[in-house]
Protein backbone atom coordinates (compact mmCIF):
# COMPACT_ATOMS: atom_id res chain seq x y z
CA UNK A 1 0.00 0.00 0.00
CA UNK A 2 1.45 3.38 -1.01
CA UNK A 3 1.97 6.20 1.51
CA UNK A 4 -1.02 8.61 1.72
CA UNK A 5 -0.24 12.35 1.45
CA UNK A 6 -2.49 15.41 1.73
CA UNK A 7 -1.55 18.44 -0.42
CA UNK A 8 -3.23 21.69 0.76
CA UNK A 9 -2.63 24.63 -1.60
CA UNK A 10 -4.99 26.99 -3.47
CA UNK A 11 -2.53 27.56 -6.34
CA UNK A 12 -4.01 25.14 -8.89
CA UNK A 13 -0.99 25.03 -11.18
CA UNK A 14 1.55 24.42 -8.41
CA UNK A 15 -0.63 21.93 -6.49
CA UNK A 16 -1.40 19.90 -9.63
CA UNK A 17 2.26 19.73 -10.68
CA UNK A 18 3.40 19.02 -7.12
CA UNK A 19 0.82 16.23 -6.71
CA UNK A 20 1.85 14.70 -10.06
CA UNK A 21 5.55 14.75 -9.08
CA UNK A 22 4.79 13.02 -5.77
CA UNK A 23 2.53 10.46 -7.46
CA UNK A 24 5.39 9.55 -9.79
CA UNK A 25 7.39 8.69 -6.65
CA UNK A 26 4.69 6.19 -5.68
CA UNK A 27 2.76 8.26 -3.11
CA UNK A 28 -1.04 8.48 -3.01
CA UNK A 29 -1.88 12.21 -3.04
CA UNK A 30 -5.18 13.85 -2.04
CA UNK A 31 -5.57 17.48 -3.12
CA UNK A 32 -7.32 20.14 -1.03
CA UNK A 33 -7.49 23.74 -2.26
CA UNK A 34 -8.96 25.28 0.88
CA UNK A 35 -9.09 24.68 4.63
CA UNK A 36 -12.72 23.55 4.20
CA UNK A 37 -11.63 20.83 1.75
CA UNK A 38 -8.70 19.93 4.00
CA UNK A 39 -11.01 19.34 6.98
CA UNK A 40 -13.24 17.15 4.85
CA UNK A 41 -10.25 15.16 3.62
CA UNK A 42 -8.98 14.62 7.17
CA UNK A 43 -12.35 13.11 8.01
CA UNK A 44 -11.78 10.44 5.33
CA UNK A 45 -8.07 9.64 5.57
CA UNK A 46 -5.08 9.60 7.90
CA UNK A 47 -2.16 11.08 5.95
CA UNK A 48 1.45 10.20 6.73
CA UNK A 49 2.50 13.68 5.53
CA UNK A 50 0.79 16.99 4.74
CA UNK A 51 2.10 19.69 2.40
CA UNK A 52 0.49 22.88 3.77
CA UNK A 53 0.49 26.35 2.20
CA UNK A 54 0.71 29.33 4.54
CA UNK A 55 -1.62 31.65 2.55
CA UNK A 56 -4.99 30.12 1.68
CA UNK A 57 -8.20 31.77 0.41
CA UNK A 58 -10.24 30.88 3.48
CA UNK A 59 -7.62 31.13 6.20
CA UNK A 60 -4.05 30.99 7.48
CA UNK A 61 -2.27 27.65 7.17
CA UNK A 62 -0.13 28.47 10.19
CA UNK A 63 -3.23 29.01 12.34
CA UNK A 64 -4.64 25.74 10.99
CA UNK A 65 -1.50 23.80 11.95
CA UNK A 66 -2.49 23.05 15.61
CA UNK A 67 -5.89 21.77 14.43
CA UNK A 68 -4.17 19.63 11.81
CA UNK A 69 -1.77 18.14 14.40
CA UNK A 70 -4.72 17.36 16.67
CA UNK A 71 -6.56 15.61 13.81
CA UNK A 72 -3.53 13.73 12.49
CA UNK A 73 -0.90 13.69 15.30
CA UNK A 74 1.35 11.24 13.46
CA UNK A 75 1.51 13.24 10.23
CA UNK A 76 4.68 15.07 9.27
CA UNK A 77 4.02 18.60 7.97
CA UNK A 78 6.02 20.40 5.27
CA UNK A 79 5.06 24.09 5.24
CA UNK A 80 4.99 26.15 2.02
CA UNK A 81 5.79 29.84 2.57
CA UNK A 82 6.27 32.92 0.44
CA UNK A 83 9.83 33.65 -0.70
CA UNK A 84 11.79 35.35 2.06
CA UNK A 85 9.11 34.80 4.72
CA UNK A 86 11.57 33.17 7.11
CA UNK A 87 9.64 34.31 10.21
CA UNK A 88 6.64 32.25 9.12
CA UNK A 89 8.86 29.24 8.53
CA UNK A 90 10.33 29.55 12.03
CA UNK A 91 6.85 29.86 13.54
CA UNK A 92 5.73 26.79 11.58
CA UNK A 93 8.65 24.72 12.88
CA UNK A 94 7.85 25.77 16.43
CA UNK A 95 4.21 24.80 15.90
CA UNK A 96 5.14 21.29 14.80
CA UNK A 97 6.15 21.37 11.12
CA UNK A 98 9.21 19.27 10.29
CA UNK A 99 10.37 21.28 7.25
CA UNK A 100 9.41 24.11 4.91
CA UNK A 101 9.89 25.19 1.29
CA UNK A 102 9.75 28.73 -0.06
CA UNK A 103 7.90 29.68 -3.27
CA UNK A 104 8.68 29.49 -6.11
CA UNK A 105 9.19 25.79 -5.37
CA UNK A 106 11.35 23.47 -7.41
CA UNK A 107 9.54 20.16 -7.70
CA UNK A 108 12.73 18.15 -7.17
CA UNK A 109 13.33 20.03 -3.91
CA UNK A 110 9.73 19.39 -2.81
CA UNK A 111 10.07 15.66 -3.49
CA UNK A 112 13.39 15.52 -1.62
CA UNK A 113 11.96 17.26 1.46
CA UNK A 114 8.86 15.04 1.50
CA UNK A 115 10.99 11.90 1.24
CA UNK A 116 13.34 13.13 3.98
CA UNK A 117 10.45 14.05 6.31
CA UNK A 118 8.87 10.61 5.86
CA UNK A 119 12.22 8.86 6.44
CA UNK A 120 12.74 10.88 9.62
CA UNK A 121 9.26 9.93 10.82
CA UNK A 122 9.92 6.23 10.21
CA UNK A 123 13.26 6.49 12.02
CA UNK A 124 11.57 8.10 15.03
CA UNK A 125 8.99 5.31 15.10
CA UNK A 126 11.73 2.67 15.08
CA UNK A 127 13.64 4.51 17.80
CA UNK A 128 10.49 4.81 19.91
CA UNK A 129 9.81 1.09 19.51
CA UNK A 130 13.40 0.23 20.42
CA UNK A 131 13.27 2.61 23.38
CA UNK A 132 10.05 1.01 24.61
CA UNK A 133 11.57 -2.45 24.30
CA UNK A 134 14.76 -1.34 26.04
CA UNK A 135 12.92 0.36 28.90
CA UNK A 136 10.84 -2.77 29.34
CA UNK A 137 13.98 -4.89 29.53
CA UNK A 138 16.04 -2.57 31.72
CA UNK A 139 13.79 -1.34 34.48
CA UNK A 140 15.57 0.28 37.39
CA UNK A 141 15.68 -2.00 40.43
CA UNK A 142 14.62 -0.02 43.53
CA UNK A 143 17.75 0.35 45.70
CA UNK A 144 17.94 -0.82 49.30
CA UNK A 145 20.90 1.39 50.26
CA UNK A 146 20.37 4.86 51.69
CA UNK A 147 23.13 6.22 49.43
CA UNK A 148 21.35 5.20 46.20
CA UNK A 149 17.98 6.25 47.54
CA UNK A 150 19.44 9.74 48.01
CA UNK A 151 20.75 9.65 44.42
CA UNK A 152 17.31 8.75 43.02
CA UNK A 153 15.61 11.34 45.22
CA UNK A 154 17.95 14.04 43.91
CA UNK A 155 17.33 13.03 40.28
CA UNK A 156 13.57 13.10 40.75
CA UNK A 157 13.77 16.61 42.20
CA UNK A 158 16.04 17.79 39.36
CA UNK A 159 13.55 16.41 36.82
CA UNK A 160 11.19 19.32 37.53
CA UNK A 161 13.79 21.72 36.05
CA UNK A 162 13.63 20.73 32.35
CA UNK A 163 16.77 22.34 30.88
CA UNK A 164 19.13 22.11 33.85
CA UNK A 165 22.31 20.21 32.98
CA UNK A 166 23.26 17.25 35.16
CA UNK A 167 26.71 15.71 35.72
CA UNK A 168 26.88 12.05 36.78
CA UNK A 169 30.21 11.02 38.31
CA UNK A 170 31.19 7.48 39.19
CA UNK A 171 33.36 4.50 38.38
CA UNK A 172 32.87 2.57 35.18
CA UNK A 173 29.89 0.25 35.31
CA UNK A 174 28.01 1.91 38.19
CA UNK A 175 24.94 2.53 36.00
CA UNK A 176 25.30 6.13 34.84
CA UNK A 177 23.29 5.53 31.64
CA UNK A 178 20.53 3.79 33.57
CA UNK A 179 20.28 6.75 35.94
CA UNK A 180 20.25 9.19 33.01
CA UNK A 181 17.30 7.24 31.55
CA UNK A 182 15.61 7.33 34.96
CA UNK A 183 15.95 11.13 35.05
CA UNK A 184 14.65 11.33 31.46
CA UNK A 185 11.59 9.26 32.38
CA UNK A 186 10.75 11.58 35.28
CA UNK A 187 11.28 14.78 33.28
CA UNK A 188 8.30 16.60 31.81
CA UNK A 189 7.73 15.23 28.33
CA UNK A 190 9.98 12.24 29.07
CA UNK A 191 7.40 9.78 27.76
CA UNK A 192 7.73 9.73 23.98
CA UNK A 193 10.49 12.36 24.03
CA UNK A 194 13.84 11.37 22.50
CA UNK A 195 16.69 10.01 24.60
CA UNK A 196 19.91 10.25 22.58
CA UNK A 197 22.99 8.44 23.92
CA UNK A 198 26.37 9.66 22.65
CA UNK A 199 29.65 8.00 23.57
CA UNK A 200 32.00 11.00 23.26
CA UNK A 201 35.06 8.72 23.30
CA UNK A 202 33.83 6.95 20.15
CA UNK A 203 33.26 10.11 18.08
CA UNK A 204 36.00 10.72 15.47
CA UNK A 205 37.72 14.03 16.22
CA UNK A 206 37.29 15.14 12.58
CA UNK A 207 33.49 14.79 12.66
CA UNK A 208 32.59 15.32 16.31
CA UNK A 209 31.26 18.87 15.76
CA UNK A 210 29.13 17.76 12.82
CA UNK A 211 27.78 14.79 14.80
CA UNK A 212 26.71 16.94 17.74
CA UNK A 213 25.67 20.21 16.12
CA UNK A 214 25.03 19.26 12.47
CA UNK A 215 26.37 20.87 9.32
CA UNK A 216 25.20 22.89 6.35
CA UNK A 217 25.54 21.84 2.74
CA UNK A 218 29.11 22.45 1.55
CA UNK A 219 30.55 22.80 5.07
CA UNK A 220 33.20 20.24 4.09
CA UNK A 221 34.04 18.04 1.12
CA UNK A 222 31.44 15.31 1.69
CA UNK A 223 28.67 17.60 2.98
CA UNK A 224 26.37 17.26 -0.04
CA UNK A 225 23.25 18.10 1.99
CA UNK A 226 22.52 19.84 5.27
CA UNK A 227 22.25 17.55 8.27
CA UNK A 228 20.82 17.93 11.75
CA UNK A 229 23.09 17.13 14.66
CA UNK A 230 22.25 15.08 17.74
CA UNK A 231 21.53 18.24 19.74
CA UNK A 232 18.64 18.93 17.34
CA UNK A 233 17.54 15.29 17.26
CA UNK A 234 17.26 15.37 21.08
CA UNK A 235 15.03 18.49 21.03
CA UNK A 236 12.35 18.15 23.69
CA UNK A 237 14.19 15.26 25.37
CA UNK A 238 17.59 14.31 26.74
CA UNK A 239 21.08 14.26 25.20
CA UNK A 240 23.26 11.91 27.26
CA UNK A 241 26.96 12.72 26.76
CA UNK A 242 28.77 9.66 28.08
CA UNK A 243 32.52 10.12 28.69
CA UNK A 244 32.18 13.89 28.41
CA UNK A 245 35.82 14.31 29.45
CA UNK A 246 36.85 13.01 26.01
CA UNK A 247 35.34 15.98 24.13
CA UNK A 248 37.94 18.18 22.34
CA UNK A 249 38.47 21.60 23.91
CA UNK A 250 36.99 23.39 20.88
CA UNK A 251 33.75 21.42 21.25
CA UNK A 252 33.70 22.06 25.00
CA UNK A 253 33.46 25.79 24.25
CA UNK A 254 30.54 25.26 21.85
CA UNK A 255 28.80 22.99 24.34
CA UNK A 256 29.17 25.66 27.02
CA UNK A 257 27.50 28.22 24.71
CA UNK A 258 24.61 25.84 24.10
CA UNK A 259 24.20 25.14 27.82
CA UNK A 260 24.02 28.87 28.55
CA UNK A 261 21.58 29.87 25.81
CA UNK A 262 20.03 26.76 24.24
CA UNK A 263 21.23 28.05 20.86
CA UNK A 264 23.91 26.90 18.44
CA UNK A 265 25.10 27.12 14.83
CA UNK A 266 25.60 24.16 12.55
CA UNK A 267 29.09 23.61 11.18
CA UNK A 268 29.54 25.94 8.21
CA UNK A 269 26.33 27.86 9.00
CA UNK A 270 25.53 31.39 10.12
CA UNK A 271 21.92 30.85 11.23
CA UNK A 272 21.26 30.26 14.90
CA UNK A 273 19.17 27.21 15.81
CA UNK A 274 17.69 26.27 19.17
CA UNK A 275 17.04 23.04 21.04
CA UNK A 276 15.39 22.38 24.38
CA UNK A 277 17.36 19.16 24.94
CA UNK A 278 18.57 18.62 28.49
CA UNK A 279 22.28 17.76 28.67
CA UNK A 280 23.14 14.91 31.01
CA UNK A 281 26.91 14.39 31.07
CA UNK A 282 28.75 11.47 32.65
CA UNK A 283 32.33 10.39 33.19
CA UNK A 284 34.48 8.09 35.29
CA UNK A 285 37.49 10.37 34.79
CA UNK A 286 38.88 12.89 37.25
CA UNK A 287 37.73 16.15 35.65
CA UNK A 288 39.57 18.44 38.11
CA UNK A 289 42.80 16.60 37.20
CA UNK A 290 42.02 17.14 33.50
CA UNK A 291 41.47 20.85 34.24
CA UNK A 292 44.87 21.02 35.92
CA UNK A 293 46.44 19.65 32.72
CA UNK A 294 44.43 22.03 30.53
CA UNK A 295 42.37 19.21 28.98
CA UNK A 296 38.97 20.24 30.35
CA UNK A 297 37.52 23.73 30.59
CA UNK A 298 37.01 25.03 34.11
CA UNK A 299 33.95 27.10 33.08
CA UNK A 300 32.31 24.00 31.58
CA UNK A 301 33.01 22.08 34.80
CA UNK A 302 31.28 24.78 36.84
CA UNK A 303 28.34 24.89 34.41
CA UNK A 304 27.86 21.13 34.38
CA UNK A 305 28.37 20.60 38.11
CA UNK A 306 25.50 22.82 39.26
CA UNK A 307 23.64 19.51 39.62
CA UNK A 308 26.41 17.00 40.31
CA UNK A 309 25.48 13.48 41.31
CA UNK A 310 28.20 11.22 42.77
CA UNK A 311 27.21 7.58 42.27
CA UNK A 312 28.72 5.26 44.89
CA UNK A 313 30.38 2.05 43.65
CA UNK A 314 28.62 -1.23 44.31
CA UNK A 315 31.16 -2.31 46.96
CA UNK A 316 30.10 0.69 49.09
CA UNK A 317 26.40 -0.26 48.99
CA UNK A 318 26.47 -3.99 49.50
CA UNK A 319 22.82 -4.13 50.55
CA UNK A 320 21.95 -3.42 46.90
CA UNK A 321 23.83 -6.45 45.51
CA UNK A 322 21.21 -9.18 46.00
CA UNK A 323 18.16 -7.11 44.92
CA UNK A 324 20.10 -6.00 41.83
CA UNK A 325 21.18 -9.57 41.08
CA UNK A 326 17.61 -10.87 41.29
CA UNK A 327 16.25 -8.08 39.08
CA UNK A 328 19.01 -8.54 36.50
CA UNK A 329 18.59 -12.31 36.56
CA UNK A 330 14.89 -12.06 35.69
CA UNK A 331 15.63 -9.64 32.80
CA UNK A 332 18.49 -11.78 31.46
CA UNK A 333 16.39 -14.94 31.60
CA UNK A 334 13.83 -13.27 29.30
CA UNK A 335 16.51 -11.92 26.96
CA UNK A 336 18.24 -15.29 26.65
CA UNK A 337 14.97 -17.14 26.13
CA UNK A 338 15.41 -19.42 29.14
CA UNK A 339 11.86 -20.44 29.97
CA UNK A 340 12.29 -22.35 33.23
CA UNK A 341 12.47 -20.42 36.49
CA UNK A 342 16.04 -19.76 37.66
CA UNK A 343 17.03 -18.62 41.15
CA UNK A 344 20.22 -17.83 43.03
CA UNK A 345 21.35 -20.65 45.28
CA UNK A 346 22.64 -20.12 48.79
CA UNK A 347 26.25 -20.49 47.68
CA UNK A 348 25.70 -17.95 44.89
CA UNK A 349 24.27 -15.44 47.34
CA UNK A 350 27.22 -15.86 49.69
CA UNK A 351 29.69 -15.46 46.83
CA UNK A 352 27.96 -12.30 45.61
CA UNK A 353 27.98 -10.78 49.09
CA UNK A 354 31.70 -11.53 49.48
CA UNK A 355 32.86 -10.29 46.06
CA UNK A 356 34.35 -6.78 45.65
CA UNK A 357 32.84 -6.01 42.20
CA UNK A 358 35.59 -3.82 40.68
CA UNK A 359 33.41 -3.62 37.55
CA UNK A 360 30.31 -2.62 39.53
CA UNK A 361 26.78 -3.28 38.19
CA UNK A 362 28.03 -4.03 34.68
CA UNK A 363 30.27 -6.79 36.04
CA UNK A 364 27.39 -8.19 38.08
CA UNK A 365 25.26 -8.39 34.94
CA UNK A 366 28.06 -10.11 33.00
CA UNK A 367 28.59 -12.67 35.78
CA UNK A 368 24.90 -13.54 35.83
CA UNK A 369 24.72 -13.80 32.03
CA UNK A 370 27.66 -16.17 31.98
CA UNK A 371 26.16 -18.29 34.75
CA UNK A 372 22.81 -18.53 32.94
CA UNK A 373 24.56 -19.88 29.86
CA UNK A 374 27.11 -22.16 31.52
CA UNK A 375 25.29 -23.54 34.58
CA UNK A 376 22.45 -26.03 33.98
CA UNK A 377 19.57 -26.46 36.37
CA UNK A 378 17.16 -24.11 38.09
CA UNK A 379 19.57 -22.98 40.83
CA UNK A 380 22.70 -20.97 40.01
CA UNK A 381 25.79 -21.29 42.20
CA UNK A 382 28.05 -18.79 40.34
CA UNK A 383 30.96 -21.21 40.08
CA UNK A 384 32.89 -18.48 38.23
CA UNK A 385 33.38 -16.80 41.64
CA UNK A 386 34.66 -19.95 43.35
CA UNK A 387 38.05 -19.29 44.91
CA UNK A 388 37.84 -15.50 44.46
CA UNK A 389 39.32 -13.63 47.42
CA UNK A 390 36.53 -12.09 49.54
CA UNK A 391 36.19 -8.33 49.62
CA UNK A 392 37.65 -6.48 52.57
CA UNK A 393 35.20 -4.50 54.71
CA UNK A 394 34.35 -1.31 52.85
CA UNK A 395 35.73 1.14 55.39
CA UNK A 396 39.00 -0.69 55.90
CA UNK A 397 39.45 -1.29 52.16
CA UNK A 398 38.97 2.41 51.64
CA UNK A 399 41.48 3.58 54.19
CA UNK A 400 44.11 0.78 54.28
CA UNK A 401 44.78 1.63 57.93
CA UNK A 402 47.06 -0.81 59.74
CA UNK A 403 48.43 -0.69 63.23
CA UNK A 404 51.85 0.90 62.85
CA UNK A 405 54.85 0.71 65.18
CA UNK A 406 54.63 3.49 67.73
CA UNK A 407 58.27 4.49 67.20
CA UNK A 408 57.59 5.54 63.61
CA UNK A 409 56.90 9.31 63.63
CA UNK A 410 55.36 9.11 60.14
CA UNK A 411 52.78 6.46 61.10
CA UNK A 412 49.08 7.24 61.16
CA UNK A 413 47.86 6.88 64.74
CA UNK A 414 44.76 7.83 66.66
CA UNK A 415 44.64 8.56 70.36
CA UNK A 416 42.27 6.62 72.61
CA UNK A 417 39.36 6.18 73.14
CA UNK A 418 37.88 4.47 70.04
CA UNK A 419 36.26 6.92 67.64
CA UNK A 420 33.41 6.73 65.10
CA UNK A 421 34.54 5.33 61.73
CA UNK A 422 33.49 8.53 59.92
CA UNK A 423 35.89 10.50 62.13
CA UNK A 424 38.68 7.96 61.49
CA UNK A 425 38.18 8.19 57.72
CA UNK A 426 38.27 12.00 57.82
CA UNK A 427 41.44 12.00 59.93
CA UNK A 428 43.16 9.51 57.62
CA UNK A 429 42.19 11.49 54.52
CA UNK A 430 43.66 14.66 56.04
CA UNK A 431 46.79 12.79 57.12
CA UNK A 432 47.25 11.49 53.57
CA UNK A 433 46.72 14.97 52.13
CA UNK A 434 49.42 16.34 54.44
CA UNK A 435 51.86 13.61 53.33
CA UNK A 436 51.14 14.55 49.69
CA UNK A 437 52.05 18.18 50.31
CA UNK A 438 48.46 19.39 49.97
CA UNK A 439 48.03 17.96 46.45
CA UNK A 440 44.43 16.79 46.61
CA UNK A 441 44.28 14.95 43.31
CA UNK A 442 47.35 12.86 44.17
CA UNK A 443 46.01 12.17 47.67
CA UNK A 444 42.72 10.93 46.22
CA UNK A 445 44.61 8.63 43.84
CA UNK A 446 46.75 7.29 46.70
CA UNK A 447 43.58 6.32 48.57
CA UNK A 448 41.94 4.89 45.46
CA UNK A 449 39.03 7.34 45.71
CA UNK A 450 37.22 9.45 43.15
CA UNK A 451 38.11 13.12 43.64
CA UNK A 452 34.56 14.05 44.69
CA UNK A 453 34.47 11.19 47.25
CA UNK A 454 37.85 12.31 48.63
CA UNK A 455 36.51 15.85 49.17
CA UNK A 456 33.61 14.37 51.10
CA UNK A 457 36.02 12.39 53.28
CA UNK A 458 37.84 15.65 54.03
CA UNK A 459 34.57 17.29 54.98
CA UNK A 460 35.07 20.00 52.32
CA UNK A 461 32.04 19.01 50.21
Amino acid sequence: MSTPLLFIDDDRAFSSMGAAALQREGYTVTLARSLHEARAALGRLTPALVVLDRRLLDGDGLSFLPELKAQAPGAAVVMVTAHGDIASAVDAMRAGAVDYVAKPVELADLVLRVRRALDTGRLKERLAAAEAELSGRRRLVPPASAAMQRVLGALERIASSPRSAVLLLGETGVGKEMLARHLHGFSSGGEGAPFVHVNCAALPEQTVESELFGHEKGAFTDARTARRGLVEVAHGGTLFLDEVGELPLSLQAKLLTFLDSGRFRRLGGTTEHSSSARIVAATNRDLPALMTRGEFREDLWFRLSVFRIDIPPLRERREDILPLAEGLLAALRRELGRREEVVLGGQARARLQAYAFPGNVRELRNLLERALVMEPGPELQLDVLAGVKPAAPATMAMAHVEQAPTDNPEAFTLPAPPRPMEEVERAYARWTLERMGGRRVEAAKALGLAYATFLKRLGDD
